[in-house]
């Protein structure tokens, strides 16, 4: 009985190596990315290459071991996951508030060290931020929230509680 449920289950494993669901791969320019609007300088945006974009833009890098399943799955989730969250591809798509919420909760993670994420770290050590590259992404947002202060009216931004 063990050999026959051990066959299944590697049968069940070959199986899904051919069921792969469509990698997040954007073709050409993405009109509503977030540099198209605000500025993004030239070191932040090579974090946000290296600690962010895999997971909040509309094109993920794969690693190798991507190719196998249930791990692409795994993964796939949290691309689908981080991009629900915020895209930075998406990102001028959506409402005033939306974006300057967004840039509140990218100071937040960051400076907590919630973002990125222990599960994209383990794997992509170069991804860990330093005191110094927190500072940059949270300037940075500052800087994205104070632009859009200046030209937005405040109740545009945030919800009057």
């Amino acid at each position: 009985m063990f050999k026959k449920i051990m066959l299944v289950l590697l049968a069940a494993l070959v199986i899904i190596q051919f069921i792969h669901p469509k990698k997040n791969k954007a073709e050409g320019p993405q009109p509503n990315y977030i540099g198209n609007t605000f500025i993004v300088p030239l070191d932040v945006k090579k974090i946000l290459d290296k600690a962010c974009n895999d997971c909040h833009s509309n094109n993920s890098n794969y690693p190798w071991y991507a190719n196998f399943q249930p791990i692409h799955w795994w993964l796939e989730k949290h691309i689908k996951d981080g991009k629900k969250e915020l895209n930075f591809d998406e990102y001028t798509n959506r409402s005033l508030r939306y974006q300057y919420h967004k840039m509140e909760e990218t100071i937040e993670m960051v400076k907590e060290g919630e973002m990125p994420l222990n599960s994209y770290t383990w794997t992509h050590k170069d991804a860990k931020l330093t005191k110094e590259e927190k500072i940059k992404i949270t300037g940075w947002a500052e800087s994205v929230m104070d632009t859009m202060k200046a030209k937005f009216p405040i109740d545009s931004l945030i919800r009057k509680k």
